[in-house]
């Protein structure tokens, strides 16, 4: 009976913890979701945010051109040319 292995200890060294009843809660099942789904989810959310920066830009340039058009028009209808400075003469060539 040398070859018998002896089960029993390691048995034992096993059982020593008390048995305790303790009430494991699931974990909230979520719908599950493909990895193209995700993938869609996160395209459309970047969409989103590139979008709104476009429109911004655009009322952004709108308003520049605006501003542009009524400065251009402002001088000619409210302010008169300043005359521009007489230029001198010339003096006349010695021959």
């Amino acid at each position: 009976m040398a070859t018998a292995k002896k089960v029993a200890p390691k048995a034992a060294k096993k059982v020593t913890a008390p048995a305790k009843k303790v009430a494991v809660k699931a974990p909230a099942k979520k719908a599950p979701v493909s990895k193209t789904a995700k993938a869609i989810e996160r395209l459309t959310a970047n969409i989103a945010k590139l979008t709104e920066r476009k429109n911004k830009l655009g009322a952004e340039i709108t308003a520049l051109r605006d501003q542009r058009t009524a400065l251009k028009a402002a001088p000619v209808a409210t302010a008169p040319k300043a005359a521009a400075p007489a230029k001198k003469a010339k003096p006349a060539a010695k021959k």
